[in-house]
């Protein structure tokens, strides 16, 4: 089975001033295509941080990856930003959907961007997926968490991502309304079968994956195979 994902003697350190901060210690791991994957561990342990240098969004400091065939640390910023529209979806806390564009146009304007033909039919559908085909026209400020959550939801598997990255995507959510969004990230994701990484503190979201990757301070203290692919 091919690996879309490799991560070899990671390393990020954070400077200010005399002091240094060491966030990320001699990371190695890699993800199957296909696979699900969560990374956990509490607040600080590096997470997000990883999920970060994983998708090309910063740099390392040591050690490589390697996502979807090319070397991270040997393109430039032009060449990482290509690589990531081509590739990959990206599901946040935070929902990071545009305030002044309608649900829709939240789906469908990434589309756009590339160029890709019948955008709002496919947007239509895809909101269709994630119950909200009755909402389309609405604002961020017009819905709910867990329905923007949903439209975030759309957005990124509006691309055909061959990866997908969740950072903490319950984290804003009460109980029910997470696992409802949790319950169609996983339809989504198997539908389409796209390789899933979630970073998450919920150990139960990651008991959900194939595999669990479990920091502390920076570094892997577990590295667990749940489900024999």
């Amino acid at each position: 089975m091919s690996k879309i994902l490799n991560v070899e003697h990671l390393g990020k350190t954070y400077v200010s001033g005399s002091k240094s901060l060491t966030v990320l210690d001699d990371i190695s791991f890699s993800i199957n295509t296909g696979d699900t994957f969560a990374i956990i561990g509490p607040s600080g342990s590096g997470k997000t941080t990883l999920l970060g240098l994983c998708a090309g969004l910063d740099r390392s400091d040591t050690g490589s990856v390697t996502l979807c065939g090319s070397e991270l640390g040997a393109l430039n910023e032009d060449e990482r930003a290509l690589l990531r529209n081509e590739n990959v979806g990206f599901i946040f806390q935070n929902f990071q959907l545009l305030p002044t564009l309608t649900a829709l146009e939240n789906v469908v304007v990434p589309l756009e961007l590339q160029g890709i033909k019948n955008a709002t039919n496919t947007g239509k559908e895809l909101l269709g997926k994630v119950g909200l085909g009755d909402r389309w026209h609405h604002y961020p400020s017009q819905l709910s968490g867990g329905e923007q959550q949903r439209v975030a939801l759309a957005r990124a598997f509006s691309n055909s991502p061959s990866i997908l990255f969740a950072d903490e995507p319950t984290g804003n959510l009460d109980q029910d309304t997470g696992d409802r969004v949790v319950q169609l990230l996983f339809e989504l994701n198997q539908e389409a079968g796209t390789t899933l990484v979630i970073v998450s503190h919920d150990l139960e979201l990651a008991k959900k994956c194939d595999h669990l990757l479990q920091l502390r301070g920076g570094k892997i203290v577990s590295n667990e195979v749940l489900i024999e692919s």
